[in-house]
């Protein structure tokens, strides 16, 4: 008789894988952790959007003194940020857009930014009521104004 050629069988040991109470355990150290980084994670993204805020009403800023060289005013509030980007139809010194994309005049929460134009002094606010939408408020919801 010719000897075999297989190799032996080899068997794996009883305590091969995962017990359910390994599992349990790492689990557990999953949810520990998602705890303790989850928060901070979401906290870095409230305040880059207040961060992105910020910046948003430095270039809208920029493009009303654009807009002010040219016409010799703000636009009025009625005429509003859009006075940015299309001529409002009774100001013929328009020269724009002074503005990229009408994206770009709503804030980071979804809403359209806040403009006020003071008749008595002529100077103009913009800015954005946070997270909340409502005034007052810290942090994301903080209120967030340019004169």
């Amino acid at each position: 008789m010719m000897p075999s050629t297989r190799p032996p069988k080899v068997r794996a040991p009883k305590d091969a894988g995962l017990t359910l109470f390994e599992l349990l355990v790492v689990l557990i150290i999953i949810g520990i952790l998602g705890t303790i980084v989850g928060p901070r994670v979401i906290g870095y993204v409230g305040r880059s959007r207040t961060d992105v805020a910020a910046a948003q009403l430095g270039s809208i800023q920029t493009s009303l003194e654009l807009y002010y060289l040219d016409v010799g005013r703000y636009p009025t509030t009625e005429q509003g940020l859009t006075a940015l980007i299309a001529a409002p139809e009774d100001v013929p010194t328009w020269r724009g857009p002074y503005f990229g994309q009408e994206s770009g005049l709503t804030d980071p929460w979804g809403r359209p930014y806040l403009y006020q134009m003071n008749a008595e002094t002529g100077r103009v606010t913009i800015g954005t009521l946070g997270r909340d939408g409502v005034e007052g408020g810290s942090d994301e919801s903080a209120d967030i104004f340019r004169n």
